[in-house]
């Protein structure tokens, strides 16, 4: 039995990110030693889109993932993200709802966006 997922972030300042997560997006963690936190994330769901290539991990090729947070409310996000001096990039509107990406403290970016499509993010608590 599946019982939850796991996020892998590879990341070329670690220490920043883990403290961006915890202080600016106020994530919840434990510390599995030294240091090494492991953040409890949102409700989330995934989607399959076709192949853009991948890592190699003890044989088969994993998957590559792109991360997008999700919100209810796309401009008031980004209005308290813009508080903790986090600078959005421009907003783009697509069918399946609104998005934009914001850098973490390494220089890699994250996705950001408010859907407009039916989600699965709570189907598990229902």
């Amino acid at each position: 039995m599946i019982t939850g997922a796991h996020v892998l972030f590879y990341s070329r300042n670690p220490e920043a990110d883990r403290s961006f997560f915890r202080d600016v997006l106020g994530f919840r963690s434990v510390d599995a030693g030294e240091g090494w936190l492991i953040f409890a994330l949102p409700p989330a769901e995934a989607a399959i889109h076709p192949d853009g290539g991948s890592q190699k991990h003890a044989g088969p090729k994993l998957l590559d993932a792109v991360v997008y947070l999700m919100c209810d409310d796309l401009a008031a996000t980004m209005a308290e993200l813009k508080k903790k001096k986090v600078k959005c990039t421009k907003v783009q509107t697509a069918n399946w709802g609104t998005s934009t990406t914001f850098p973490l403290p390494s220089g890699a970016g994250i996705g950001l966006y408010q859907p407009t499509h039916p989600t699965a993010a709570n189907l598990n608590s229902k």
